[in-house]
């Protein structure tokens, strides 16, 4: 009996930890379990050095449609025993303001030796790497990579996640035709299944009939 109450505690303790999303938006876990996730904003590990203002919980979360075709070219990778990685998907405004307000700051520089050593923080806002808008916040946009199921381990895209200079567009060439075709094959089944790339970053994507493509949301990711 004891067992069976601490298992209904465990379990609504679960479901009060889970927010009501808006209505079109999903947790990814609950459409497709099987893809990886790192959300790098959720920790340390990202260009400001610290976790992101609004990333409460390291869950991802997206809008219905993107996740269902999210799920359908995990199944594609899956039979070549290879699984999407997610970093981000929906992104709060808040979040978005946070790093509006850390590029301000130029004196900051923590983590400038890892995710942007060759380009000064002072023209971050001037090359895009930082908006004030971004598309994530509609709920349709991802960051991702493919793994290798075999070695748990991401295949090499020449690169790495979030990385601030040319090294990081879709097509630079001073990298190996290994990684070269690894991102064009990113690319390919992106593209194929409902994408539209950003070339200036080889992991970033958004659904091309993204459903809330002019609304951008605050609540946070938890």
């Amino acid at each position: 009996m004891k067992n069976i109450l601490f298992l209904l505690t465990l379990l609504i303790s679960f479901s009060n930890s889970a927010q009501k999303l808006p209505k079109g938006f999903v947790y990814l876990s609950d459409i497709e379990a099987s893809i990886k996730s790192e959300l790098r904003y959720h920790t340390k590990n990202n260009f400001i050095g610290k976790p992101i203002t609004g990333y409460k919980n390291h869950c991802v979360i997206t809008t219905l449609q993107t996740a269902n075709a999210l799920k359908k070219i995990q199944q594609i990778l899956l039979k070549k025993n290879l699984s999407l990685k997610v970093f981000d998907a929906y992104r709060p405004q808040q979040a978005v303001n946070h790093f509006v307000k850390w590029v301000r700051v130029l004196e900051d520089t923590l983590m400038k030796k890892t995710y942007y050593p060759k380009t000064p923080k002072s023209v971050l806002f001037k090359r895009g790497y930082i908006a004030s808008k971004s598309g994530h916040t509609r709920g349709s946009t991802v960051d991702l990579t493919i793994v290798n199921l075999k070695t748990n381990k991401e295949i090499d895209m020449g690169s790495p996640y979030d990385f601030f200079g040319e090294e990081s567009h879709s097509f630079y060439n001073k990298i190996s035709k290994l990684q070269k075709r690894n991102r064009l094959y990113l690319r390919k089944i992106m593209l194929e299944n409902g994408f539209k790339p950003y070339n200036n970053e080889w992991w970033h994507f958004t659904l091309k009939n993204e459903p809330f493509s002019k609304t951008y949301f605050n609540f946070p990711v938890e």
